[in-house]
């Protein structure tokens, strides 16, 4: 059975990353940047695992890490949906560029 040696988990990484960066920068609609953060946290729990796995040193620290991650992205993504709501319900519109104000 071959594996998977660590530069490709990282090579896979960085390309997440990249399109989550990419996306976070570049659109206007704040689902969609909401959406992309997440994916560049993956690709960092992705790394975590990978180095926790096949890194100089492996222990169980790095998914303890990417656990912890986990349950901070899922906290980030509802208190982001719960202002979103609440943005929408005022503004009746999810764009970015509409929530950069104070007026109503």
């Amino acid at each position: 059975m071959t594996t998977v040696p660590l530069s490709g988990y990282l090579v896979l990484a960085l390309i997440l990353f990249c399109i989550g960066l990419y996306g976070a920068l570049t659109k206007r609609n704040i689902v969609i940047i909401l959406i992309c953060i997440e994916l560049m946290l993956n690709a960092v729990n992705l790394n975590l695992v990978a180095f926790s796995k096949l890194g100089a040193a492996p222990a169980i620290t790095g998914q303890i890490f990417a656990l912890f991650s986990i349950t901070i992205a899922a906290a980030e993504a509802a208190v982001g949906l719960a202002i979103l709501f609440a943005l929408y319900r005022n503004r009746k519109s999810v764009l970015a560029e509409d929530s950069n104000t104070m007026k109503h």
